[in-house]
This record gives structure tokens, C-alpha cells and sequence, in this order.
């Protein structure tokens, strides 16, 4: 502890072997050690005593839509990565597409990189993104250190972003499983889309019924079955449906290489509470019933789903129409989702550590990250959120950091209130107050 410049304790640290008393020691933005609350601290060393708050590592938020550069009225890496660390967030992956252009070529990687060198507030990394004609794309991205490849197996909602048919599946599943990649998936089926009513209109009920579960089962299991076929690595991105789980554990237990993400607005709200007209709930797949909710809960609990990240994906406000058929789609989430998972959480019986192993160390962990971030451990990158867990707040729009704030949590009392958030041992935020952009722009571990 002798080279410590930074102490952080707590009466409450979140650690791999459970929360407990803990002064942790940081020495050029990383974790030098975890020891008990009263160890002496050396002359030189600045501590910081956060008393009964939590302390836990900060999270990494997989799946963010950016949108930046090409639709900066969306969002932004400046609006986007303050949003993140207001939540508690320290590191986002920013997804390929609604930016302009998309993350589909080395040259495209290299443009997003240099436009969030000087924005970030918090740690940034990449998808790459998996296209009909990209094939010889994808191992240049990854060589360039791209964390893996999204693809989608029904429209995107974007032209320049269009879906794989279950052939180019095959041909970008091979070329990937190649060079030890992941394919991360959003999966529904565009012929079950194309078969469900489509009504149009205000009324939340046509909408989910023109986004049906068979569409993100159906496509589910192909995606399983050319994972089999090809022993390739894949994700399935923003899972809804409560009817996939027993397709996706028997497909584990059989050895596919599978992993499985949901995300806090399937956890949190429910089909039964949206109001018409109101497509700031919006998103596919969509908010399915309360019901299917307790399933995906109970996944949560048993391991079958991995981990949750927001799938953050804003729009300008005049885009959220009363019209759910032709309002886009999209809920914005990051400086929101760790209250609004803890909240549930905590009233089904769950506790900070299982929400921090949800939303930080498997996170981390699918994007290859385990070594440096999402745990409080020697070694680690000392990135931090202090949490007063039992407190309250009601969420205002006027609040939030994102370009556009539009939200579905508008006027709900959450539990968990982020007090500060620091990333490589400096404080980034604390009770709203920003320091200039720290963050850092990740590329894959070799």
C-alpha cells in the first residue's frame, strides 16, 4: 500500500468475493489492492470515505446507440458517454449503426474513432457491423480491434444497414467463426414480421401483436442452428421473449457457444401499463406482458440469460409519433438503468451484487474485458460508482443528460441514487457536476 495515491473506502464494497468493509488502494488509475476498512493509510495519500455507500464497480454497457457522427440530433459521444457516467456507467460499446456512416469498413471504424477521441467522458469501445456484402470487411474490423459483429436477421429500421437472410447468415457466421470472432444477433424472423396483423395506430396492443414471440423464437433457433453448424460464438441482443429460454439452455447444454443479454425496460415495464399512444415506450422486440416478465426474471436468476445492457437508442423528439407503426423505435435508458434494475431487483428479492454481476462483470466479460474492468480486484482498471441504494428519487426528463430526453421512466420513483462515478481513480461526475472528457477508446484484447 505503500504507493497508494488513492484510498476509497466504504462501510460497503462490492468485490468478487462479496460485499464487504474495504479501503481500496489505487495507484495510476488501477486497483493496487482490497484491504480491510481501517488499514492505515500512508502519508501521501488521499482518501476518500464514502461511509455506509456502496461501492461497486463501474458498469459496461454493451449495446449504446451513439448515432454519431451522421445523427448527432439523436444523440452524441459527448451527450451519450455523460449520460453513462451520470448512471454509473464507465465503459459503453457503441453500436455500427444509425451513425453515419455505419461501423462497417476499417475507413467507417476509423472516422467514429476520430470524431470520439476528444468527447468521451467515459471508456468507448466498438461493434463492428455484419453486412450481405461485407464478408471481406469483417476480418480487417476485427484485426482492427472491433469487439465483434452485429448483425440483423429482420430490417434494421435503416437502409444503410440491411439484414442478413439466412444464407449470408451462413457466410458471415464461417468467416467470422474463422478468426475466432463473435456474431451478436437481433433476432426476429422477417417472415413471421410479415405474417403478423399490422394495424398501425395509437393503441399499444396492435403493436405488440404485430411484433409476436414466434418471430424472436423462430429466428432464435436459426441462429442457433447455424451456430452449431459453423461452432461459432454468438449473442442474442435485447431478448423479450419469455418462450426462447428453453431453446436457448438446451442449446448450452449441448455445447453451442451461446450467450444471451435482456435489457432494463423487458425487466421493468410491462405491456399492461403502456399507454396508447405513447411510443416512448417503443422498442423491438418489444415490452411484452407482465407474465413473460416474471420468465425473463426468473432466466436472470438461474443463468440462462447472461447479463443486462440498455440498448440505448434515442431519437429526436418529432421521430416519437402517436403512431406506434411509424414512430421510431427505441428506448432511451443509459443514465437510468441501474436505478430501474435496481428497484425491481431489490423488490424481487435480489441484491447489488447479483445486479453488479448483471450489468458490470458479465458484461465485461462478453466483450473480453474481464481483466480490467467490471470487478473491484488487483489489476483492475479503477472504475467506480458510489451508490446510496436505499434512497430515492422521481425521474424528471429536465434531468438527464441525453440529447433528447425522451423516456419511458418520466414521473416513476426509483430506488438508487449515483452519487459519484470515477474512471481510472478520477472522479468523472459527482452530484452532476462533469469534469472534462477522461475516457479512453478501447479496442479488443488481443
Amino acid at each position: 500500500m505503500s504507493d497508494a495515491e488513492l484510498v476509497l473506502r466504504s462501510t460497503r464494497v462490492i468485490t468478487p468475493e462479496g460485499t464487504r468493509a474495504a479501503a481500496v488502494t489505487v495507484s495510476g488509475g488501477t486497483i493496487t489492492a482490497v484491504l480491510p476498512y481501517d488499514t492505515e493509510v500512508p502519508a501521501g495519500a488521499r482518501v476518500e470515505d464514502f461511509g455506509d455507500h456502496v461501492l461497486l464497480p463501474g458498469l459496461v454497457d454493451t449495446h449504446v446507440h451513439v448515432n454519431d457522427p451522421g445523427r448527432t440530433e439523436w444523440e452524441g459521444f459527448w451527450t451519450a458517454t455523460r449520460a453513462a457516467a451520470a448512471g454509473g456507467i464507465t465503459t459503453l460499446v457503441d453500436m455500427p449503426l444509425n451513425s453515419l456512416p455505419p461501423t462497417t469498413t476499417v475507413a467507417n471504424l476509423r472516422v467514429k474513432q476520430q470524431v470520439a477521441a476528444d468527447k468521451a467522458h467515459t471508456d468507448v469501445g466498438f461493434w463492428g457491423g455484419a453486412l450481405p456484402d461485407n464478408v471481406g470487411d469483417l476480418r480487417p474490423l476485427h484485426d482492427a480491434g472491433v469487439f465483434g459483429f452485429k448483425a440483423f436477421l429482420s430490417p434494421s429500421g435503416v437502409d444503410e444497414f440491411p439484414h442478413l437472410d439466412q444464407e449470408q447468415l451462413g457466410r458471415s457466421l464461417a468467416e467470422i467463426a474463422g478468426f475466432g470472432g463473435l456474431l451478436i444477433a437481433h433476432a426476429e424472423d422477417p417472415h413471421h414480421l410479415a405474417a403478423a396483423p399490422q394495424h398501425g395506430g395509437p393503441r399499444y396492443a396492435d403493436f405488440l401483436a404485430s411484433r409476436p414471440r414466434d418471430a424472436e423464437d423462430t429466428a432464435i433457433a436459426h441462429l442457433i442452428a447455424r451456430a452449431r453448424e459453423h461452432d461459432a460464438r454468438v449473442h442474442v441482443l435485447h431478448l423479450s421473449s419469455g418462450d426462447a429460454l428453453p431453446l436457448i439452455a438446451a442449446a448450452r447444454a449441448e455445447g453451442v457457444r451461446l450467450t444471451v443479454e435482456t435489457c432494463p425496460h423487458y425487466l421493468t415495464l410491462t405491456a399492461e401499463e403502456v399507454p396508447d399512444g405513447a411510443s416512448e415506450f417503443k422498442c423491438c422486440p418489444p415490452i411484452r406482458e407482465a407474465a413473460n416478465q416474471d420468465v425473463l426474471w426468473q432466466a436472470l436468476a438461474d443463468g440462462t440469460i447472461d447479463c443486462v445492457v440498455t440498448d440505448h437508442s434515442p431519437s429526436t423528439v418529432d421521430l416519437k409519433t402517436d403512431d406506434f407503426a411509424t414512430a421510431w423505435g427505441g428506448i432511451s435508458g443509459l443514465q437510468l438503468s441501474l436505478p430501474a434494475v435496481w428497484t425491481e431487483a431489490r423488490r424481487r428479492g435480489h441484491g447489488l451484487e447479483d445486479v453488479v454481476r448483471w450489468m458490470s462483470t458479465r458484461t465485461a466479460a462478453l466483450v473480453g474485458l474481464e481483466a480490467r474492468k467490471g470487478a473491484i480486484a488487483p489489476g483492475h482498471d479503477a472504475d467506480f460508482a458510489v451508490l446510496a441504494p436505499d434512497e430515492t428519487f422521481t425521474v424528471d426528463p429536465a434531468g438527464l443528460q441525453h440529447r433528447n430526453r425522451v423516456t419511458a421512466y418520466a414521473g416513476r420513483t426509483l430506488y438508487g441514487v449515483v452519487k459519484s462515478t470515477w474512471l481510472r481513480g478520477r472522479r468523472i461526475v459527482a452530484d452532476g457536476e462533469f469534469t472534462a472528457p477522461q475516457g479512453t477508446l478501447l479496442t479488443r484484447p488481443e
